[in-house]
């Protein structure tokens, strides 16, 4: 792929882009872990997770709500795959599966605390922007 194709967000920095471009496999990871991360169950989990400690499979999704079980099953598997959650099976009958969330799953639900605070001090800016922005589409 031609370089002059490759966009790179505008706020890396210098030393992450120089880094990213000296290594795609970095590159490449980053890509799948934003994807990964931005999805809402995946983020919704890593909320509750923090919040309520290690959860059972079935309340942690009555406290996320809305989601399917098998929507709740791929998400713990890939969070679990990308050592966010430990995964704890009880040898009883039904077997007990509970999540909590590790210390990389920790840090990630940091992370997410910044896009909180973003929200809530740019949400009148946002919620005026939508407004605008339907009442443009409408007319049209």
């Amino acid at each position: 792929m031609p370089r002059a194709t490759i966009r790179k967000p505008a706020i890396r920095t210098k030393v992450t882009r120089e880094a990213a471009e000296n290594d795609p496999e970095l590159e490449a990871l980053v890509r799948e872990i934003i994807e990964r991360v931005a999805d809402k169950w995946t983020m919704l989990a890593v909320e509750r997770l923090a919040e309520h400690g290690r959860l059972r499979f079935t309340r942690l999704g009555e406290f996320i709500g809305g989601v399917s079980q098998k929507m709740l099953t791929k998400t713990l598997r890939q969070m679990e795959a990308d050592g966010l959650v430990s995964r704890t099976v009880f040898p009883v009958i039904p077997p007990r599966v509970e999540y909590e969330l590790t210390a990389l799953g920790k840090s990630l639900g940091t992370a997410f605390c910044g896009v909180w605070i973003w929200a809530e001090k740019h949400r009148e800016t946002i919620m005026r922007a939508r407004k605008a922005f339907h009442e443009r589409t409408a007319l049209s």
